[in-house]
């Protein structure tokens, strides 16, 4: 018996092993290749000149707000908008200022008559005096409630002029002719002061706004000229650095240089990304590599991007990003400038995936 029972035992482990292997052949991977499309890596260090990413901006641009508080009556204008010098934009509830201004009337009204009073009797005791007819104290008396009485008129007038002041503050007008790019405020919501309510530029005349790192910055000077491509428009532009920064606290070791565009019929707009080129020689080696953002996978505070290995597979590289420029983002680490990425797959991408280059 001890032997049958034996003999059963292996009997059962081998049709275990045997049902093992088939249960692995089944799950081996046989779905089709994804098909990708693959981007090489662009560096911006192909140049040996220096060249830093800009954003162009409306040389004549203001946001315009209020001192007061008050719910907004109407807003006149929409975005993209022309608009006059001294155009009415935005009407703010001015009620409490009117009750003011009709107080401050009553007082200038009073102040006149009061003063209007003080000023016969100042010239009547002034004859009398000068006739030796009225005594020094009281001539003395007389010409101090003179003064009160005008001082008094001029404190009244000086009101008026500050509550006329405080309704060019529910009136905002455009302080010149342009373009209505923004509008932060609708009709009922509240204003508040210093709250921004509505931004115009003046176009035609327009300038970048490039950051430069600080082993370049000392090789920017005031009246250096610069080459700007327009990245989104594929126009080459000529420009004149007129500002260069001198302190980086607050832009974490970039300095701020400013350069006008010189006139242009190029169909140019306020927010578009350019790349700036100085003609001097950059100082540090290094590329920056760029990836475009919709390349990045995001799992939590990661990010990553899939890149192609030797057997043609999906492999998840984490990266290390840094600014964002449009619509690339700054590669720190983690991704060389001679190496290759996913950009968009016909499926869903996993690391070890088979693909198939587009």
């Amino acid at each position: 018996m001890k032997k049958i029972y034996t003999l059963t035992i292996l009997s059962l482990a081998v049709l275990f092993a045997s049902c093992g292997s088939d249960d692995k052949k089944a799950v081996a991977d046989n779905r089709p290749a994804i098909v990708v499309t693959v981007n090489q890596v662009a560096a911006n260090g192909n140049s040996p000149f220096l060249a830093v990413s800009g954003k162009i901006k409306a040389e004549n641009s203001a946001t315009l707000s209020t001192r007061t508080m008050g719910y907004i009556n109407n807003v006149l204008v929409n975005v993209g908008d022309n608009v006059k010098k001294g155009q009415l934009l935005v009407a703010i509830n001015n009620t409490d200022l009117q009750a003011k201004k009709a107080q401050v009337n009553a007082g200038i009204t009073e102040a006149t008559a009061a003063f209007n009073n003080a000023e016969k009797d100042y010239k009547r005791f002034k004859s009398l005096y000068d006739n030796n007819s009225a005594s020094q104290k009281e001539f003395d008396d007389m010409t101090a409630r003179y003064e009160m009485a005008k001082a008094r008129l001029e404190a009244a007038k000086q009101m008026e002029n500050e509550v006329n002041a405080q309704f060019a503050y529910t009136n905002i007008t455009a302080p010149f002719s342009g373009v209505v790019t923004s509008k932060m405020a609708e009709k009922g919501d509240m204003a508040n002061p210093g709250q921004p309510l509505i931004t115009v530029e003046a176009p035609g005349n327009y300038e970048v706004i490039a950051m430069v790192p600080e082993t370049e910055i000392s090789a920017i000077k005031k009246g250096t000229e610069a080459t700007v491509l327009v990245k989104s428009i594929n126009k080459s532009l000529k420009g004149k650095v007129t500002e260069v920064s001198t302190s980086a606290s607050q832009t974490g070791g970039q300095y701020l240089v400013k350069v006008v565009l010189e006139k242009t019929d190029a169909n140019i707009l306020s927010g578009m990304f350019t790349s700036v080129q100085f003609p001097v020689e950059r100082k540090a080696k290094t590329a920056m590599v760029l990836i475009p953002t919709e390349a990045v996978i995001t799992n939590g505070q990661l990010s990553g991007v899939y890149t192609v290995s030797q057997s043609n597979t999906a492999i998840l590289r984490w990266l290390r990003l840094g600014r964002t420029f449009g619509d690339q983002v700054e590669v720190l680490s983690g991704l060389s400038a001679d190496e290759s990425y996913i950009v968009s797959a016909e499926g869903k991408l996993y690391n070890g995936a088979k693909i198939s280059i587009q």
